[in-house]
């Protein structure tokens, strides 16, 4: 019996119940691989060393990537769509200060309708297992592209100038992966998809890097090797391995077009639309 994603079960405010959320501090599992991806994505922020920065966590959840956060020495602010997973975190935060009820930086809301943020607040943006969420039409009335659309062009709007953003997710496919990739670069951004350990089956994670930089280098995936067939390239999908030389030119074919194409989407790049017409040979003109 295949294995039902979380995100295909509904609104994520409805699936991280209490229950769930409390698995986030109880689960000594969750809490290793939480910590581990965050300070990956941390690392791949690049920010300036020595120097506080104010960053914001997207889907914080119960806050176990803004300790993260702070055990780096920077500041943070936490928006997730879960009442019942802001509240573990907020229990988090006055249990580490001692007491008190200081919520001023977790916000609820749903970054689907774009973030409630004012223009160029934040030195940059991490998120953690939350950005998959977006790709699934839970509201007949949205569209995962509105909803990418959306999230992605206040993101770009609440960063200040030269910032970046590490958002890992889990993506359901090479396709959801280029839908996310695509949405941000519409957005403005530059930049795509790393992925780290892509030959394990646990231990492979998919991390969109993105700047407002367009000539900023992008990060490299850790443990880069060879795949089945193909090398891991950031920016999502594999390139083809090169072809041993024939003296034959490989014939350009409708094959051709769109494993060409599906690699510049990967990239993030704005490619027109498959239809019956792609790849086709013209005819001759006279």
């Amino acid at each position: 019996m295949p294995i039902t994603r979380p995100e295909e079960t509904g609104p994520p405010e409805n699936f991280y119940d209490v229950k769930e959320a409390r698995k986030y501090t109880s689960s000594s599992r969750i809490i290793s691989v939480q910590a581990d991806i965050a300070d990956r994505c941390i690392e791949l922020l690049n920010l300036e060393p020595g120097k506080k920065k104010f960053v914001l966590d997207v889907g914080c959840g119960s806050g176990l990537s803004g300790a993260a956060l702070e055990r780096a020495g920077h500041e943070w602010v936490g928006c997730d769509v879960s009442r019942d997973m802001l509240r573990i975190a907020s229990e988090r935060e006055a249990a580490a200060a001692g007491g008190g009820d200081d919520d001023d930086d977790l916000v609820q809301h749903d970054m689907g309708l774009g973030l409630p943020f004012r223009d160029g607040t934040f030195d940059g943006a991490i998120s953690v297992s939350a950005l998959q969420w977006l790709c699934y039409d839970n509201d007949s009335r949205q569209s995962a592209t509105k909803r990418l659309g959306r999230f992605f062009a206040s993101l770009y709007r609440c960063l200040k100038s030269g910032s970046r953003a590490a958002l890992q997710f889990y993506p359901e496919s090479d396709a959801q992966a280029t839908l996310i990739a695509s949405a941000a670069a519409r957005a403005g951004f530059a930049g795509g998809v790393v992925v780290d350990y892509p030959n394990s089956t646990k231990a492979r994670k998919h991390y969109l890097c993105l700047s407002m930089d367009r000539h900023a280098a992008r990060p490299a995936a850790e443990e880069p090797r060879r795949a089945r067939g193909g090398v891991v390239v950031a920016g999502g999908g594999e390139r083809a391995p090169k072809r041993r030389k024939t003296g034959k030119k490989p014939a350009k074919d409708r094959a051709w077009v769109l494993r060409k194409k599906e690699y510049q989407r990967g990239q993030g790049r704005d490619v027109k639309d498959d239809s019956r017409y792609t790849g086709r040979k013209r005819k001759d003109r006279f």
